[in-house]
């Protein structure tokens, strides 16, 4: 059974669940340019050689150059602030390609709990910025989506170019 939960109680949970992610900012260590998070599955990350900001606004003209929907950033620190829960900087930016998420919708519709697609910059404690974001094979496994080989591969190199678009000067 599948328990729902009131819009404002919804919003609230997925919010201190961002708050929490965003605070493990620290524990994340990054040896190559994209590497898998420590202490979080599925989840790839890559340094920002920009502000948070800028990072943000560099994602927003990759995604938009790909011809790609950007549809939100969401200042997860501004959140925080109105709720007197200090954290630092972080932004979630949501995009995608609907005939591609559809792709995955259709073969399991929870799968729209992972799309559209979503990144998350983030200042560490030190002051470095990552983007980090799902790493599409760990979605098709968590929503046993066997099927979608092509459109998996597809999303994978697309998010992994524009995460890597933040890393020059």
């Amino acid at each position: 059974m599948i328990r729902t939960l009131p819009v404002a109680a919804s919003i609230r949970r997925a919010f201190c669940i961002s708050v929490m992610l965003a605070a493990a900012g620290p524990a994340f260590a990054a040896s190559t340019p994209t590497t898998a998070a420590e202490h979080a599955a599925g989840i790839l990350r890559a340094p920002s050689s920009h502000s948070v900001e800028d990072t943000v606004a560099r994602i927003k003209t990759a995604v938009e150059a790909k011809g790609i929907k950007y549809f939100v950033a969401i200042d997860q620190q501004q959140l925080g602030a109105a709720a007197n829960l200090p954290i630092r900087k972080s932004t979630l930016v949501l995009f995608g390609n609907p005939p591609l998420g559809v792709q995955f919708l259709s073969a399991n519709p929870y799968a729209g709990l992972d799309w559209p697609v979503r990144i998350l910059v983030a200042q560490d404690a030190d002051g470095t910025v990552y983007v980090a974001y799902s790493d599409f094979d760990w979605i098709a496994a968590r929503y046993d989506i066997t099927n979608r080989a092509a459109q998996i591969k597809m999303a994978s190199e697309v998010a992994g170019s524009i995460a890597g678009s933040v890393a020059g000067k």
